[in-house]
C-alpha cells in the first residue's frame, strides 16, 4: 500500500517552502531604497494579500482537478498541453531547482558568520561546499525514504514556527529600539508608489512563494477534497502573520544602515537583542531551521517531473518510482540543477529570475481559475470556491500584472531570462510532441 502525505505534512510543506530565505535574507536589499516603516511593512502586507488569494485560487482548482503537478496540470487541463508542458519545464529548471540552492545558499552565509569561517581548503569556498553537501544530503533522504523525510519535514518546521514566535516576542519585549517610524506619512507614500517598491515585491514574492506547494503533492496527499484547502489557506495566513510581527521587529531592532545589503539579517538581529556571542548562536538556530525549506523544495518539486514523465514517453524516465514510493531520479536530477544554480548564480540574480516565471505561471493559472469556473458551472459541493468572486482573484491578477510589468522595465535581464526559459520549454514540447507522433506511425 502507497504511504500518503496527512494533513500535517502538507501544512507543514506549504509553511516550509514559504518560511525560508526571503524573510531571512531579503530585507536587507529592500532597506536599500526603501527607508520608511509603513512602506516596508506595506510591502509585505501585499504579498501577503496576494500569496493569500492565490492559495485560494489553487483550493478551487485543486478540489476541481485533483492530480499532482500544480501549474503543469492546470494549465494543461485549461488552457493547452503545450502551455502546461512550458509551466512544468520551469517548474523543473526554476521553479524549485533555484530556490533550493538560494535557501541552501542562505544556509551556507548563516552557518559560515556563526561559526567565524569564510574559507577552507585553498581556495575552495566554505559556503559553496556546505550549500553542496546540505543539497545532497537531504536529496538522499527523500530519495531513499519518504515516511522518514515526511517525519524530518513535520518536525523542523514545527521547529522553525516556534522559533519565530519566539523571536517576535524576544523583539517586542526587547528595550532595544531604533524609532522607526510606522505611521503612514507622506514620505511612506511616496515611497509605495516608486519603482523601487515595484522592484522591492519581487523579493516579498520570492519570500512568498510556495503558498501553492500542497497543490504539487495532490495525487499523494490523504483526503485530498478536505486537505488541499486547509493545508494552502492555513498555511499562508500563518506565515503572514509571522512575516508581518518578523519584519517589525527586525525594523525595530537593527539599524537600516547595519542590514542594507546584507544576507544573514537573522544574525543581526541576535546580535542586536543579545550580544555578539548570541548573535552567533541565532545565526547556527537560522542555519538548521532552513534545512527545512530545502528539504521541502526537495519533497515538492519532483513531483512535477515525474506527472511530466507519465504523460509524455519522450521524458517517461523521469516517472519511475523507487521501492519506497518516491520518485527517485527526478529528485536527483533536480539536485544536480540546484547545484548548478548554486555554483553559476549570484543570490539576487536568482530572486529576481525566480520572481518572474514563477509571477508569469502562477498568474496564469488564477487566471485559468475563472475561466475554468465559467466554462463549467458544476454544482459539485466537493469543489472550494474562492469568495468573494472573481473580486479576490481580480486583485491578484492586478497585483502580479502590476510586478511583472515593472520586473520588464527594470530588471530586464532576468526578465528576458525567464521569457527564454519559457521558449525552451516550448521548443522541447514540440520535439516530444513529434517524437511521440513518429512513434504511433511507426
Amino acid at each position: 500500500m502507497k504511504s500518503k502525505f496527512g494533513l500535517y505534512t502538507a501544512i507543514s510543506i506549504v509553511i516550509a517552502n514559504m518560511i525560508g530565505t526571503g524573510i531571512f535574507t531579503s530585507l536587507g536589499f529592500q532597506v536599500l531604497e526603501l527607508r520608511t516603516g509603513f512602506a516596508l511593512l506595506f510591502l509585505w502586507l501585499l504579498g501577503g494579500i496576494s500569496a493569500l488569494i492565490g492559495a485560494m485560487a489553487y483550493a478551487e482548482l485543486g478540489t476541481a482537478m485533483p492530480r499532482s503537478g500544480g501549474e503543469y496540470h492546470f494549465l494543461s487541463r485549461i488552457y493547452h498541453p503545450a502551455l502546461g508542458f512550458i509551466s512544468g519545464w520551469i517548474s523543473f529548471i526554476v521553479g524549485f531547482a533555484a530556490p533550493t540552492a538560494a535557501a541552501a545558499t542562505a544556509l551556507s552565509a548563516y552557518l559560515t558568520v556563526a561559526v567565524g569561517i569564510s574559507r577552507t581548503g585553498g581556495n575552495l569556498d566554505a559556503r559553496l561546499l556546505i550549500s553542496i553537501t546540505v543539497i545532497l544530503l537531504l536529496t538522499m533522504l527523500h530519495a531513499r525514504y519518504k515516511r522518514a523525510g515526511a517525519s524530518f519535514q513535520n518536525i523542523m518546521t514545527s521547529l522553525k514556527i516556534l522559533v519565530l514566535i519566539l523571536f517576535i516576542l524576544a523583539g517586542f519585549l526587547s528595550s532595544v529600539d531604533q524609532t522607526m517610524d510606522f505611521t503612514p506619512n507622506r514620505a511612506a507614500l511616496k515611497e509605495i508608489i516608486s519603482p523601487a517598491f515595484a522592484i522591492a515585491i519581487f523579493f516579498v514574492s520570492f519570500a512568498y512563494s510556495g503558498w501553492n506547494a500542497a497543490a504539487y503533492i495532490i495525487g499523494e496527499m490523504d483526503k485530498p477534497g478536505r486537505n488541499i484547502p486547509i493545508s494552502l489557506i492555513l498555511g499562508t495566513l500563518l506565515v503572514t502573520l509571522l512575516y508581518m510581527g518578523i519584519t517589525y521587529v527586525f525594523l525595530k531592532i537593527i539599524p537600516l544602515g547595519t542590514m542594507a545589503g546584507r544576507i544573514e539579517i537573522g544574525y543581526l538581529f541576535g546580535q542586536q537583542v543579545l550580544g555578539v556571542n548570541a548573535g552567533r548562536v541565532m545565526g547556527l538556530l537560522f542555519s538548521l531551521l532552513l534545512f527545512s525549506t530545502v528539504s521541502s523544495l526537495i519533497i515538492t518539486g519532483p513531483r512535477v517531473t515525474q506527472v511530466m514523465g507519465e504523460d509524455y514517453p519522450g521524458i517517461r524516465w523521469f516517472s519511475h518510482t523507487s521501492t519506497q514510493d518516491t520518485p527517485a531520479r527526478a529528485i536527483y536530477i533536480q539536485a544536480g540543477i540546484a547545484i548548478v544554480y548554486v555554483i553559476t548564480s549570484t543570490f539576487e540574480q536568482m530572486i529576481t529570475y525566480i520572481g518572474f516565471t514563477l509571477n508569469l505561471m502562477t498568474l496564469l493559472a488564477v487566471l485559468g481559475m475563472i475561466l475554468y469556473r465559467e466554462r463549467n458551472k458544476s454544482s459539485r459541493d466537493d469543489i472550494y470556491r474562492i469568495r468573494p468572486y472573481p473580486l479576490l482573484p481580480v486583485i491578484f491578477l492586478v497585483i502580479n500584472t502590476w510586478i511583472m510589468i515593472y520586473g520588464l522595465i527594470y530588471r530586464p535581464f532576468e526578465s528576458f531570462a525567464g521569457i527564454i526559459t519559457a521558449a525552451m520549454g516550448f521548443l522541447l514540447w514540440l520535439w516530444l510532441k513529434h517524437k511521440s507522433q513518429q512513434q504511433v506511425a511507426s
